[in-house]
């Protein structure tokens, strides 16, 4: 493998521009340990939930912010510095990213309130934003071939399944052994060691520089995405429909992502290029993004939850017992590529929403009883159907992208995954909460005031319970179970239709996998029937 271009070769400015030769390999492996960092952060949470319930007392839409408003706020950011990365370096935006997710981290493990760890959660976000687009983007850039970058983004798809997996593991231990703020303090020694790593090994990057950059539209589009999700998750949180502080920020940001789309339109020098997604593969692969992430992430906070409050396992059993869900996908990201270019983007993506969602739907005949060969199968099956249709779509939706627009196909990319990721825990703990609260309007032996409390969540039903004691506790402590389950079981079939939306969205994408110099000249937008002596020399790299 040649090593990527350095300093002293004549590039134009959009091509990375390095201050030594770096293989792009070794740029890979810098890459996917940002990205593994930023995976990790977002699941180590899950199993401290409980934990967290116990010692800062959240309410249940607390309770849903804690864990949402890191995906959220980088999904609303992600634009923003992704764009702001191709201007004034990619590298320089990640290594500032470092920075702030070491100092949130502190914040977040010492955090006396719920509304502190929410506003450090909120902060480690922003450090996700200013890490995440650089990765897709540098890949985009330093792998022109299709086949090589087919391999990179396996690779990188692995290796973000297993800081998600992971995650869980690595904070069941440290909830076991110490408290849950240590999930956040392990960021900071491997910050430490990723700040001089980064800023020795990776090459600078930047994209194109034309025309001004529209910090208004970044803006714009930050509270849009902000406003939308705000509002489904204050809609979803059990309130009704018609409550005004769901519909106004939801309303409100849709508004503001079309005056958005529409002022991006209108520009000479947009910061995303909208034509993009009048090609079906770039915007389809989008949408399935979302509809993977949407599932995953909504399920896997319930089954975190349902594991350590219904079976009674302990946080760490609870990160083991997600373990086969990593190394099946891990599988599907390392043999990702081989398997695009025999099935095609459509087969592929469609066969792993399929197969995830006969995994979901296997998954409903878990009870209050533990089942742990069906909850293993289930799990492999759900690890690499999803990994299987990320790899897909996210392979798809970047060499669809022009080289040039690099920086804002992969913040749209991600924008996706983390926008699709906080709704699937809006969406889906809301339905979860739709179908848990009912169930305990009426104990016999309860007081209705208990009942409200208990209603909030599973863990704090356990308290009431606790509290009352005798065969009112117990009777409140059964019913609360049953009614987990059942809201569990109405989760999965919602998640299973989305799926199943999913696997018909895919059927637009394309049969084959192109990977000729005609793929690469498409996407770089040059006619296909242009003269080879005509090609500009960035697009003759790009196809070779």
């Amino acid at each position: 493998m040649t090593g990527t271009p350095t300093a002293g070769t004549a590039e134009p400015a959009h091509v990375p521009q390095h201050t030594r030769p770096v293989n792009r390999w070794t740029v890979l492996v810098v890459l996917c340990s940002s990205l593994l960092l930023v995976a990790l952060d977002a699941t180590v949470l899950h199993v401290a939930v409980p934990a967290v319930t116990e010692d800062l007392h959240p309410g249940a839409i607390q309770l849903l912010w804690i864990v949402d408003a890191y995906p959220l706020v980088a999904a609303s950011l992600l634009i923003l510095f992704g764009t702001l990365g191709d201007r004034v370096g990619r590298r320089r935006v990640l290594l500032m990213g470092y920075g702030l997710f070491a100092g949130a981290s502190a914040i977040a493990a010492f955090a006396p309130s719920a509304h502190i760890l929410i506003a450090a959660r909120a902060l480690l976000g922003v450090g996700g934003a200013m890490i995440m687009p650089a990765t897709l983007s540098i890949i985009r850039q330093v792998f022109p071939d299709r086949r090589e970058r087919a391999v990179a983004i396996g690779i990188w798809t692995a290796v973000a399944a297993v800081g998600a997996a992971v995650g869980p593991v690595l904070g069941g231990f440290l909830v076991e052994h110490f408290w849950w703020g240590s999930v956040f303090l392990v960021n900071i020694p491997l910050m430490a060691v990723m700040l001089p790593l980064g800023r020795w090994l990776l090459p600078e990057s930047r994209g194109e520089q034309d025309g001004p950059w529209d910090v208004f539209g970044a803006l714009t589009a930050a509270a849009g995405v902000l406003g939308a999700v705000l509002g489904v998750k204050d809609l979803g949180g059990g309130h009704g429909s018609g409550r005004l502080g769901g519909i106004v920020p939801l309303l409100v940001g849709v508004a503001l992502l079309v005056m958005f789309v529409r002022r991006q339109r209108r520009r000479e020098h947009p910061l995303i290029d909208m034509r993009m997604f009048s090609r079906p593969a770039f915007s389809t692969s989008v949408g399935c993004i979302v509809l993977a992430m949407l599932a995953l992430v909504g399920l896997e906070l319930i089954a975190v939850q349902y594991l350590q409050l219904v079976l009674g396992l302990s946080p760490f059993s609870t990160g083991l017992r997600l373990l086969p869900l990593t190394f099946a996908a891990m599988a599907a990201g390392l043999f990702g590529s081989r398997l695009l270019q025999r099935l095609g983007p459509r087969t592929m993506v469609s066969l792993g929403f399929l197969l995830t969602a006969l995994a979901v739907l296997g998954l409903t005949v878990m009870g209050q009883h533990d089942r742990p060969w069906l909850l293993t199968g289930g799990f492999v099956l759900l690890g690499f159907g999803l990994e299987t249709t990320l790899f897909g779509a996210y392979e798809s939706m970047l060499s669809e992208a022009p080289a040039a627009q690099a920086g804002g196909a992969a913040a749209i990319g991600e924008t996706s995954y983390q926008l699709g990721a906080g709704i699937g825990i809006a969406l889906l703990g809301s339905v979860m909460n739709a179908a848990y609260a009912p169930g305990l309007a009426r104990v016999p032996g309860v007081p209705s005031s208990s009942s409200a409390e208990a209603a909030k969540s599973l863990g704090e039903a356990y308290d009431v319970s606790g509290r009352l004691g005798g065969p009112a506790g117990a009777a409140l402590r059964h019913a609360a179970r049953h009614s987990f389950v059942h809201g569990l079981h109405m989760t999965l079939f919602v998640s299973a239709g989305l799926l199943l939306l999913g696997a018909v969205a895919a059927l637009r994408l394309p049969r084959v996998m192109e990977c000729g110099a005609a793929a690469a000249a498409a996407v770089a937008g040059i006619p296909a029937q242009a003269d080879p002596a005509e090609v500009p020399a960035r697009e003759r790299a790009l196809a070779r």
